[in-house]
């Protein structure tokens, strides 16, 4: 079935299709009116590639360094948490297509899979964890410790959830995350002998996280610490400043607060102000390989895709997921090759530019 569907949107209506309403509400909406989800996308057709011509190459990679570590492409697999709501599998199918790509897949601390076991289920791929900090910092350090045990590259703080975001298609379809789910990383850092609940799960984070627990976070960690949740220069300039490696421009994929700038906006102002001090990834609304290599042109060094890579999942399973992140690496290698550039380390700011502004006169 998935030889059908020839781009991201493609994979997008056939799982909304796919999908029970709630299940798909819960995975396409956004915070209140959905003006940053949608503006998430809509953004990058905002900027526009310019293309040099001549260039004499007749190959092209998409081959990218990652802090220190070589990947297929610049794209890496986003938390997204409860991943069996949509396939049996769930993250150890995600982790495998991943793998298979050539990529590294973010865990969610709210998967429905344990770090030991994607680590297992995928033992060549490349896995980093995103991490929500709790109250009790024991339960914090049990899941970095675990994740870390089980090779896991990198923590990825997201810093933008202090309480969780309206989100209305939830509120209208009455859709709550069935409670036999569970959290089992979370379930075993706690001790717990019973599935915990995402009620109870968010009720037990720190809502009052500092830079001054960040700076200990990174100070403690034996892998490399991002911050995720980053919109603004002086935030990013800040992380960097207290210990995290890099820094993840993001607004929840549209899920937190509604009305704050689409990434791509945000992204030039967090490359300055991180002046080659860390790394810098992108998330929200990334569709095309030309997306990603304005990301990259804009100074990026890598993007994230969280809802495609589970559109993927949701039609196809693990082979679904495979031939999304296939698609989106055959685009970025097109690309290249239109710009002149032989490999992504080649965009520069040269090559892209903000699109004109739309008149008023115009129709």
């Amino acid at each position: 079935m998935t030889d059908e569907l020839i781009n991201v949107a493609d994979f997008g209506r056939a799982a909304g299709e796919k999908l029970e309403p709630g299940v798909a509400g819960y995975f396409f909406g956004g915070a209140c009116d959905e003006v940053t989800l949608g503006e998430n996308v809509s953004a990058w057709s905002r900027w526009r590639l310019r293309p040099r011509v001549l260039a004499g190459h007749d190959e092209w990679r998409t081959q990218s360094t990652l802090m220190g570590r070589e990947i297929s492409m610049p794209v890496l697999v986003a938390p997204v948490a409860y991943q069996r709501l949509v396939d049996p599998e769930g993250e150890l199918a995600m982790a495998r297509a991943a793998a298979a790509a050539g990529i590294a897949i973010c865990l969610s601390t709210l998967a429905t899979t344990r770090p030991a076991e994607v680590a297992s289920a995928a033992p060549g791929g490349r896995h980093w964890f995103q991490l929500y900090c709790f109250r009790d910092g024991g339960v914090t350090r049990a899941l970095m410790e675990e994740a870390i045990e089980s090779g896991f590259e990198a923590i990825v703080v997201t810093v933008d959830a202090p309480r969780g975001g309206r989100r209305e298609r939830d509120l209208r379809t009455g859709f709550k995350i069935p409670e036999s789910l569970g959290v089992p990383s979370v379930q075993a850092a706690l001790g717990s002998e019973r599935a915990v609940t995402i009620e109870e799960t968010f009720a037990l984070m720190d809502p009052a996280l500092g830079w001054a627990d960040l700076e200990a976070l990174a100070t403690e960690s034996s892998v490399p610490v991002l911050v995720k949740g980053v919109l603004t220069g002086g935030d990013a300039a800040l992380a960097i400043e207290h210990g995290a490696a890099g820094v993840v421009v993001s607004n929840h994929g549209g899920r937190q607060l509604d009305c704050v700038p689409a990434t791509a906006d945000a992204l030039p102002e967090v490359v300055e102000a991180v002046g080659g001090r860390g790394c810098v990834l992108v998330d929200g609304g990334v569709r095309r390989g030309t997306d990603v290599a304005i990301a990259l042109a804009l100074g990026a060094d890598a993007v994230l895709v969280g809802r495609p890579a589970l559109w993927g999942l949701a039609v196809g399973g693990e082979a679904g997921a495979r031939r999304l992140l296939e698609l989106l690496r055959d685009e970025l290698e097109l690309a290249l090759a239109l710009c002149g550039c032989s490999a992504p380390g080649e965009l520069t700011s040269a090559h892209v530019r903000r699109a004109p502004a739309a008149s008023v006169y115009s129709p």
